[in-house]
C-alpha cells in the first residue's frame, strides 16, 4: 500500500503538509463511470427492455448499485478529506469538517422524499387511470394505500421505502458516518478497511439490519453491509486525493482481479460450473457460514458481488487506455452527467418509473422498450446540459477544475 508523504513521516497524526498536497485536475475516470452507471441505472430500472443486456450485471455478480457506492465513496474521499485533515491539524472549526458532508445527507434526504412522492403519485395515477389495481401494490406501495399513517411517518423516518426509490437512504447514513471514516481513514486506513469488513461480516452472520416500519425486515440496502464498498471507495479517494495509491499496481493482483472476473462470468453461464459452486456454497451455509458469505443476496452485499465490483474496479484502474478513453471528448456526455450525479439520478429514477408504467399498459408495442431508455438517456443528457450552462452562467468556468477546495461533488 502506498501512502502519501505527510502521513508516512506522522504515522498518528496528520500534518499541515497533507493539506498543502499538489493541485491535480478533476479525473475523468470518476465523472464517465458515474455517468455510465447512472445510465445502467436507468436502463436497469425498466426491466424488460432490450438495453438491460449491455448493463454491467450480465457480466458478473455486481451491478451498477455496487458501482454507485463505491465511486461514490471515491468521490467523497477526494472531496472531503482535506477539511478532516484540516481539524485533525488543530483547526478548531469542528463545522467546517463535518458540515459539507451533514449537509450533503440533508440533501440527498429532500431528494429521496421528492423521489417517493413522485413514484406513488405515479402509481396512483396510473391505477386511476387505466383502471388497474395492480399500480396500487407494486414496490411496497399496498402498505401505503392500506395504512396511510404509518407509512407516511414511516417514510419521513425512512423506515417506509418503495421499490427502485431506496438507495439514497443508505447512502445518507454512510454520509453522516462519513466524517468519523475518514479520519480513521487518515490515521490508519488498513484498519479502517479491517473495521469495515468485521462489520460487514457481522451483519452477515447475525442479520443486523435497520428495520422497515410499517411492513416489517430490514432496508434492502442494508447500510451495515454495504458501508463496506462505501468504506474502500473512501480510502481509495483518500489516497487519490494525495497523489497515491491505496491499492498499488500489481501484475500479480491484476492478473488476479482479471481471473476473478473470469471466473465470476463463468460461473454465471457455464451449464456445470454455475450449479456445482451454488450447491458447494449452499453446503457452506448447511454448515454455519454467514449468509453473506454464500449467497448472491443483494440486499446484505454477499461476497460474490463484492469480489466482482472490486476487482472490476481494480482492473479499470490499472489500464492507462481507460483513461485516455475517459478522457476522449466522445465520452464527454457521460462526463457532464456524472459530474451533475444528483440531477440526473432523481430525474433518470422519475423517467424509470414512468416507462414501467407505460411497458406494463402497452406490453405487445414492440418498439416502446427500444425507445424509453434511449429517451431517458437522452432527456438526462439535456437536464445535465441546462444545469452545467447554468451553473457557468452564475460562477463562471474554471478550466482546469480541481478538488482543492474539498467542496462537495455529486453522487453517481
Amino acid at each position: 500500500m502506498e501512502r502519501s508523504p505527510a502521513l508516512s513521516d506522522h504515522p498518528r497524526r496528520p500534518t499541515t503538509r497533507s493539506v498543502s498536497t499538489p493541485v491535480r485536475a478533476r479525473d475523468a475516470r470518476i465523472d464517465a463511470f458515474r455517468g455510465l452507471a447512472l445510465i445502467m441505472i436507468l436502463i436497469d430500472h425498466m426491466p424488460g427492455n432490450p438495453w438491460e443486456a449491455l448493463t454491467i450485471r450480465n457480466i458478473g455478480f455486481s451491478d451498477a448499485a455496487e458501482a454507485f457506492f463505491i465511486m461514490s465513496g471515491i468521490a467523497a474521499g477526494i472531496a472531503y478529506s482535506p477539511a478532516i485533515i484540516r481539524w485533525l491539524n488543530h483547526d478548531p472549526r469542528l463545522w467546517d469538517a463535518v458540515g459539507p458532508m451533514w449537509k450533503r445527507a440533508w440533501k440527498l434526504y429532500t431528494v429521496h422524499i421528492l423521489l417517493t412522492v413522485v413514484a406513488i403519485a405515479l402509481y396512483a395515477w396510473a391505477a386511476e387511470m387505466f383502471l388497474r389495481e395492480e399500480f396500487r401494490i407494486v414496490h411496497n406501495l399496498g402498505i401505503l394505500f392500506d395504512r396511510p399513517g404509518p407509512a407516511m411517518i414511516g417514510m419521513v423516518t425512512l423506515g417506509y421505502q418503495i421499490g427502485y426509490v431506496n438507495i439514497l437512504p443508505t447512502y445518507m447514513v454512510l454520509l453522516i458516518i462519513g466524517p468519523m471514516v475518514i479520519a480513521a481513514g487518515l490515521y490508519a486506513p488498513r484498519l479502517t478497511i479491517l473495521a469495515a469488513f468485521a462489520l460487514w461480516l457481522f451483519a452477515g452472520a447475525t442479520q443486523l439490519n435497520l428495520p422497515n416500519n410499517p411492513g416489517g425486515g430490514g432496508w434492502f440496502f442494508n447500510p451495515f453491509t454495504w458501508q463496506f464498498i462505501f468504506v474502500i471507495g473512501l480510502v481509495i479517494g483518500i489516497s487519490h486525493r494525495t497523489n497515491s495509491r491505496f491499492f498499488p499496481l500489481s501484475p500479480l493482483m491484476f492478473k488476479i482481479a482479471l481471473g476473478f472476473l473470469i471466473f465470476a462470468f463463468a460461473w454465471r453461464y457455464m451449464p456445470v460450473l454455475g450449479p456445482f459452486m451454488n450447491h458447494k456454497m449452499s453446503q457452506l451455509g448447511a454448515l454455519g457460514a454467514p449468509a453473506n458469505i454464500v449467497t448472491h443476496d443483494k440486499s446484505m452485499l454477499a461476497l460474490p458481488r463484492l469480489l466482482h465490483a472490486v476487482a472490476l474496479v481494480y482492473v479499470l484502474a490499472s489500464l492507462p487506455v481507460v483513461s485516455r478513453i475517459c478522457a476522449h471528448r466522445a465520452a464527454a456526455p457521460l462526463r457532464l452527467m456524472g459530474r451533475q450525479g444528483l440531477l440526473v439520478f432523481g430525474l433518470g429514477t422519475a423517467i424509470a418509473l414512468f416507462g414501467q408504467i407505460l411497458m406494463v399498459i402497452e406490453p405487445h408495442v414492440m418498439w416502446l422498450p427500444w425507445v424509453l431508455p434511449v429517451v431517458g438517456a437522452g432527456l438526462c443528457y439535456g437536464a445535465a446540459v441546462i444545469a452545467d450552462t447554468a451553473k457557468h452562467q452564475f460562477h463562471g468556468k474554471a478550466k482546469g477544475q480541481t478538488f482543492s477546495t474539498g467542496a462537495p461533488v455529486s453522487i453517481t
